[in-house]
């Protein structure tokens, strides 16, 4: 399979945790809707005010999921 891209969406403040774990559930709807090729979500939580949501596409989907959602950054996905 070719590259995988790790798209992220950053939340600050005193709701950032909720906010990211709220934000993976759009994303899994939006991989139900769109049937992307791969269906990998997440969210974590970097400090009490910084947390992240990110989904994992493949790198033919990128710039069509990219130009949709409007992550904040990405990197090259180097998990299984």
């Amino acid at each position: 399979m070719a590259k995988k891209i790790k798209l992220i969406w950053d939340f600050r403040g005193p709701a950032a945790a909720k906010t990211a774990e709220h934000h993976e559930k759009h994303l899994k709807e939006y991989i139900a809707i769109e049937e992307t090729a791969l269906n990998i979500t997440g969210h974590h939580d970097v400090s009490d005010m910084l947390s992240f949501a990110f989904m994992v596409v493949a790198e033919n989907e990128m710039i069509a999921v990219r130009d949709a959602l409007k992550p904040h950054r990405g990197e090259i996905y180097e998990g299984a």
